[in-house]
């Protein structure tokens, strides 16, 4: 039994940076939990249009409506068995901006066939994407997001390309900083760069049979489809 990350990823997870390898390694087999703590040198968004997109999202903690500089930000990586008892793994980003803190919620666990990870977005999991891993020559790993499902209730349909986005995520480690970079970039085919931000932190790591999954971070509704 391995982490849901090294399954998915195979051979190929030995080929990430050592310090990407244990970051992704966190699990209910480890018994790690990682919290990450830095800052966003930069969060951007597209054009006017996108606001009321990314202010409706932001009701639900998917995606954040506030462009930004030098933000500091938490991420939160917290394994625990869901209602449906699939191990899951928290990506529960916090973005200290002026006024409020805003959250991008995401769950991710892993799919019945074990070849991609599921990813749950928001506080009510009406979101679903497929994601790819890929390590790359350098060391560093690239998320790819395939498709996009919206769920509620007996609703379960294809979001639209229109409508929808590919999200491209890159997470390095800077041995010169002792520090992981990141950098996201969520684009739509038709309208072009939707929203994104990049930084880097540093990681910690907790035994999760002692500290547990803290309140509030899991969703507030589970989906059961995969």
């Amino acid at each position: 039994m391995t982490s849901i990350f090294r399954t998915v990823m195979g051979a190929a997870f030995e080929d990430l940076h050592p310090q990407l390898q244990r970051r992704f390694s966190v699990g209910l087999v480890s018994g790690e939990a990682c919290v990450g703590r830095g800052v966003m040198d930069h969060i951007w968004h597209g054009g006017a249009f996108v606001k009321p997109f990314l202010a409706l999202g932001a009701t639900r903690n998917i995606l954040v409506p506030r462009t930004g500089r030098n933000v500091p930000f938490v991420i939160e990586n917290v394994p625990y068995a869901d209602t449906y008892g699939r191990e899951t793994v928290t990506f529960v980003r916090t973005f200290h901006l002026p006024g409020r803190p805003r959250r991008f919620d995401a769950q991710m666990v892993l799919s019945p066939k074990g070849d991609r990870i599921l990813d749950y977005l928001g506080t009510h999991q009406h979101l679903a994407s497929d994601l790819h891993f890929h390590a790359e020559p350098d060391g560093s790993l690239l998320i790819r997001s395939g498709e996009h499902r919206f769920r509620e209730g007996v609703v379960d349909v294809r979001v639209p390309e229109l409508i929808g986005a590919t999200a491209e995520v890159r997470e390095s480690y800077d041995d010169a900083t002792d520090r992981f970079r990141i950098q996201v970039r969520v684009v739509n085919d038709y309208f072009g760069p939707l929203f994104g931000y990049s930084g880097s932190f540093e990681a910690t790591y907790t035994d999760i049979r002692a500290c547990g999954v803290r309140r509030g971070l899991r969703p507030v509704r589970e989906e059961s489809r995969a």
